[in-house]
Order: structure tokens, then C-alpha cells, then sequence
């Protein structure tokens, strides 16, 4: 079982010369703790025993015979025997855990000193709602409460010096890039709102923050994909493929090869060394980590793993609102204000233009929006309702900037997003 671990370890894509440690470690360990634990035994003799089996007491109710251990010495394991045994397991434990720590901190990216300075750098975030409203999203997204989807079942690490990222298929001039390569080139910073397709309505699979990379127009730009290509396959490390549209990863949305989020270097989960960032579009769709390969084709030709899974090719972020407070099922007292905000967003349609709450089948009433931060990012919104009695159902409306209405269609997260308005359930005594 160890060999088979440790061979599985080493031919990952993204494997260390390091990779099989840990399993090497636990098969030494085990192979140590079973010959102490199981001694080599002569056999016996397959005689029947001299003396009969006699009763333990005179009770005749009990059925309680005690044989004679005469042949079995050695079969029992002794006190010293177990207690040795169970600390070998726990040594064995030990070791495999350092060992995999030990494996991580060997293949632990080596970062850049410092992070490239941006052509033209973004001023700071305005003061969200946050400040005022406990419980709304932080406008930012610390880069710990940002949300992952991992296709991998171990988090792949990748060193700078060993990353490339190849530029091929239908394209002019093939060409591949190192770390530092892409370091080189213009970078850009960028707020985008980050949505995963599998996020029902009110879910928590979206993140907001600032990103900094380099254009993917500007590396697709200097291989000159092709007229004939509409879709660029991207890999990951590990293997995993994403298809997205020739067209959102060349228009003026900024599209990004991100390094950075939130100011720092991107972690080991959210994509080191580098990783698509597609604005408008949801993530599997636009976002690989990891990513090693862009490979100018066609839908026609090559087909992505989500694709191949029944999930639309191409698909748009949804407008889409969420109630963050008050949580749903939550009591108040009548004759006090209770606080609804939230956060909305509309990507690729002109952001976020205006916010509606409804209180059972009232009429919709305003939101006090937040800041706008850009098209590409949420917005934050509060409403506050003189509370009456009883048990109320609150729901949440959003309007893009071009005066399109959310829809209120209810939709599955498959194919191509989830749809349909976020609705509460709070109670007033």
C-alpha cells in the first residue's frame, strides 16, 4: 500500500523529487510496528489437549469454561508487546505528518522579492458598508474568507523557477514564458467580483478583491491567434482544462494573467504562481489556476472537462442580489428598525444601477446603495424597515446599469448559472 502511495505521488504532473516521502516514511514505519507487534510463531503441534476443559464455578447457570493455555504461548500479544506496538503507530503518525509537512516546505514557492509595480496604479478602496452594517460582506474579500472550488484533490505546488506558461495551438508565433518573462511585461491592477457557477441564489461561492497581472490580450497578442480560433483551452499543472472565448479574453473587460490578490502574492490555493482572472465570466469558464497553457482552437475541436460534463461552454456572470443580513429564521422586537443589506452585482452589464427590497408582497422599496468600485465589482446596499409583528418573507431586487432588471426566473446553478430572487424569513414578536 505504501509503493502504490508513493508511486501515485510521484508521477503527479506537479511532482517534487520530494513527493514520495511521506508514504516512504509511513510504509517503514508500519513495516517496523507489524514485526514488533506480530512476532514469528513456531507452529504447534495440532494435538488435542491432555486436560479437559473444566468449569470456572459451580453456578450451573453459568456457562463460563476455562481452557488451559497450554500450546498457545506466543499466540497472546503481551502488555509490553500492545503498549509498544500502539506507540510505533503514533511515532509511525508523527513521522508521516512531518513528513508531509516536510514535503510542503520543500516544494513551497520561492516568492518574488517584491511585487511588480502596476503601469497605472489604482488609488485605494473607498469605506464600505462594513462600517456601518454588522454582518454585510467586507467590500474586499479577505484573501482567507475567499471562496475556492478545487477540482484537485491535493493543492498543487509549483515553484517559479520550474513554471512556464505555453502560448500555442492556432496562433502565429508559439512562444513560452517564464516567471520572470511575465513579470516583465506591463501589469495592470483590477477590483473584479470572482463567481463560481455552482453558487445557488444567496450562496457564498463569490469573492471580491484587487488583482494584479498582466493583460491576457497582451500575451495573446504577441502569439497572433489566429481569425479561425473562438476559444482558448487553458491547463492547469494537474491537467485540468477550461475553455473560454477568444473574444472575452481579448475585449477592453482586462481579462487577466493574475499573480497577486489583495496586495500579495496568490497562495498555493488560490493559484500560485499565476492564474486566469476573466471578468463577466464565471470560473469555470475563465478562471484556471495554476495555469501552464494557452491553446488557441476551436469549440469544435477540443472540449473542456466541464464541458465534457454537461456544462454550458460559454456562460455570462447573472445579475444576481443576496440578502447577507438578517439571517433567515432570525426574531426581533416590534418598534425597532431592523437593518436588510447586502450585496449585488451584474458584471459585464454596466454594474450595479439600483437595489430593491420587498416585505411580503409590499411594494419595492429602494436601497441605499455603496460605493461603486466599477462595473466588474459588487455593490453593497442597506434598507432599514420599521418592524411589525408577525412572520415576514424579505426579498432582494437588482437593476444593471443598463435598467435591466434581475430576473425573477427560478434557474438551477447547471447549466450555466443559478438565477432567481434571494428571499429570507424573519419574525417579529
Amino acid at each position: 500500500l505504501a509503493a502504490v502511495a508513493a508511486l501515485a505521488a510521484a508521477t503527479r504532473s506537479a511532482a517534487s523529487p520530494y513527493a514520495a516521502l511521506p508514504s516512504v516514511i509511513a510504509g517503514l514505519v508500519a513495516v517496523v510496528a507489524l514485526h514488533v507487534a506480530l512476532p514469528s510463531r513456531r507452529a504447534e503441534p495440532a494435538v488435542a489437549p491432555k486436560e479437559p476443559a473444566v468449569r470456572a464455578n459451580t453456578n450451573p447457570e453459568s456457562e463460563v469454561l476455562a481452557t488451559p493455555m497450554t500450546g498457545l504461548a506466543g499466540q497472546v500479544p503481551a502488555r509490553r508487546t500492545v503498549l509498544l506496538a500502539s506507540s510505533m503507530t503514533a511515532a509511525g503518525a508523527g513521522l508521516a505528518a512531518f513528513g508531509s509537512w516536510n514535503t510542503r516546505a520543500l516544494t513551497t514557492p520561492i516568492l518574488p522579492a517584491a511585487l511588480p509595480t502596476p503601469t497605472a496604479p489604482l488609488g485605494p478602496l473607498p469605506t464600505g458598508l462594513e462600517s456601518m452594517v454588522k454582518g454585510i460582506s467586507a467590500l474586499r474579500t479577505p484573501v482567507d474568507d475567499f471562496y475556492r472550488i478545487d477540482t484537485a484533490i491535493l493543492v498543487p505546488r509549483v515553484t517559479v523557477a520550474d513554471w512556464r506558461l505555453r502560448i500555442d495551438g492556432d496562433v502565429e508565433r508559439p512562444f513560452e514564458l517564464s516567471f520572470a518573462d511575465l513579470l516583465a511585461m506591463p501589469m495592470v491592477e483590477a477590483d473584479i467580483t470572482l463567481n463560481c457557477v455552482s453558487n445557488p441564489v444567496g450562496g457564498e461561492y463569490i469573492g471580491s478583491t484587487r488583482w494584479l497581472g498582466v493583460l491576457t490580450a497582451d500575451v495573446l497578442k504577441r502569439a497572433g491567434v489566429r481569425p479561425t480560433a473562438d476559444q482558448i483551452l487553458s491547463t492547469s499543472v494537474d491537467g485540468m482544462t477550461i475553455s473560454t472565448p477568444v473574444a472575452a479574453l481579448q475585449d477592453d473587460r482586462g481579462a487577466l494573467l493574475a499573480v497577486a490578490m489583495d496586495g500579495k502574492p496568490l497562495t498555493a490555493e488560490h493559484g500560485f504562481p499565476v492564474r486566469m482572472v476573466t471578468p463577466g465570466l464565471y470560473g469555470y469558464v475563465g478562471a484556471t489556476k495554476w495555469v501552464t497553457r494557452l491553446t488557441a482552437t476551436t469549440y469544435a475541436a477540443r472540449r473542456a472537462y466541464w464541458s465534457d460534463r454537461g456544462w454550458a461552454e460559454r456562460a455570462e456572470v447573472k445579475t444576481q442580489s443576496r440578502i447577507d443580513v438578517p439571517a433567515s429564521g432570525e426574531s426581533f422586537s416590534s418598534g425597532f428598525e431592523v437593518v436588510i443589506a447586502g450585496v449585488a452585482w451584474s458584471q459585464a452589464r454596466q454594474g450595479i444601477s439600483r437595489v430593491e427590497v420587498q416585505v411580503d408582497d409590499g411594494e419595492w422599496s429602494p436601497a441605499q446603495l455603496g460605493p461603486d468600485v466599477g462595473e466588474h465589482y459588487w455593490r453593497q446596499w442597506r434598507w432599514t424597515w420599521p418592524a411589525t409583528s408577525g412572520t415576514h418573507r424579505v426579498t432582494v431586487r437588482a437593476t444593471d446599469g443598463a435598467g435591466v432588471v434581475q430576473t425573477t426566473d427560478v434557474a438551477e446553478p447547471a447549466p450555466d448559472g443559478a438565477s432567481g430572487l434571494h428571499t429570507i424569513s424573519i419574525s417579529v414578536a
